[in-house]
């Protein structure tokens, strides 16, 4: 038993540690999950299988309408995309020691300002709409995020306390002009994105199926790259990475803690206005009024299952996306609430915010039995 302890504790400790914790997190999600499921009087194995029929990663028992496997598939990625870039929004500000929560909130400000000003602009031609929407969306969410570094140095409000006040800003903010001026009277949401103004291109035959083409997608991986290169290659980055380890420690080496505050802040919210717009302009299509997404919330969870790395929110954002876009299959299939996938998701944010505690606990354990093998060493050598 100690020498299975001794190899995961190595395992939870070595170079990829927060790897296996992550690894561990899913598999513990996955075990609490299913025990969920026996005590409602669902198959587990069956309910876990449809999330995957449901994102496209396995076939369904039959389609109609000229939809296929295909189809689901796509319809994945282009949810994806808007959870990738508002998981980058969180790492750039926890990176420097910064708690976006209003990730929702710079998300639906910059949806709705591209919508309003580029979208519903008939006279722009989709080649000159579509790039200059992802510039709105990136001027929008890089204001609001550098207000919220702004307040965080400059009157020391915590980050947490105004992004949440904010969120309820925009919320109702937006609502009003929405149910005031760009009400769909059908709907009661927002009048719908024109088709050669959408991010997203509906109804394209592949394969003989009508696919999604959600051309934010390319626009996520560079944001990946980017970040990835920003935190490991450049002194701004590595700078980020100080105020976040020791704000106090950075300043006496030179670093202007203040604007790298702001500048992070900026750059979180430049990627969350590249979320709303991917989202509200690409996979919704349409803004519901005083509603914001729970992608905001969900691309915490992402963040943290990923290590706040923006390699593992590639893959982390896979799975929390498999658990949220296929729970209407789910639902459907197993005969559950679809709002499972939330509190799955939610145990997943539980779990993963334990590995910092697995790693320490992991690493006492090593290190009280180092000792004690050292000792029991002394006691043969000084034996009689």
């Amino acid at each position: 038993m100690k020498r299975i302890q001794l190899s995961l504790a190595r395992l939870m400790s070595g170079r990829h540690g927060a790897l296996w914790v992550s690894v561990l997190s899913v598999l513990l999600t996955l075990l609490t999950a299913g025990l969920l499921l026996l005590l409602m009087r669902k198959n587990p194995f069956t309910a876990f299988y449809s999330f995957l029929q449901g994102c496209g990663f396995a076939p369904k028992a039959k389609y109609g309408g000229g939809n296929g496997m295909l189809t689901d598939l796509s319809d994945f990625l282009n949810y994806l995309t808007p959870m990738l870039l508002a998981s980058l929004a969180f790492i750039a500000a926890f990176k420097a020691g910064l708690f976006n929560i209003g990730i929702a909130g710079q998300m639906l400000a910059s949806g709705f300002l591209a919508t309003i000003l580029v979208a519903y602009n008939k006279q722009l031609p989709s080649i000159v709409s579509r790039p200059l929407i992802l510039v709105v969306g990136m001027i929008a969410g890089g204001l609001l995020g550098a207000l919220i570094g702004f307040l965080k140095y400059r009157f020391n409000i915590h980050e947490v306390v105004s992004t949440i006040m904010i969120n309820y800003i925009i919320s109702y903010l937006t609502g009003f002009f929405i149910n005031s001026s760009y009400v769909d009277m059908m709907t009661r949401s927002s009048r719908a994105c024109p088709a050669d103004a959408r991010l997203t291109l509906t109804k394209v035959q592949i394969g003989g199926v009508k696919c999604f083409v959600p051309l934010g997608l390319i626009v996520a991986v560079l944001a990946v790259i980017a970040i990835w290169f920003v935190f490991s290659r450049t002194t701004f980055g590595f700078e980020l990475r100080a105020v976040g380890m020791n704000a106090r420690c950075a300043r006496y080496s030179g670093v202007s803690v203040n604007s790298r505050i702001v500048s992070a802040m900026a750059l979180s919210g430049v990627l969350a206005g590249l979320a709303g717009v991917t989202y509200y302009l690409g996979y919704t299509n349409t803004i519901l009024p005083k509603t914001l997404t729970g992608m905001g919330y969900d691309s915490i969870s992402v963040a943290l299952l990923g290590n706040a790395s923006p390699v593992g929110a590639v893959f982390a954002a896979i799975i929390i996306s498999l658990f949220q876009q296929g729970s209407n299959y789910m639902s459907s299939t197993v005969g559950v609430p679809r709002e499972i996938a939330s509190l799955i998701t939610g145990i997943l944010l539980l779990y993963a915010s334990c590995g910092t505690y697995i790693r320490t606990i992991s690493d006492r354990f090593l290190h009280r039995n180092d000792h004690g093998e050292a000792a029991n060493d002394n006691e043969e050598v000084t034996a009689p």
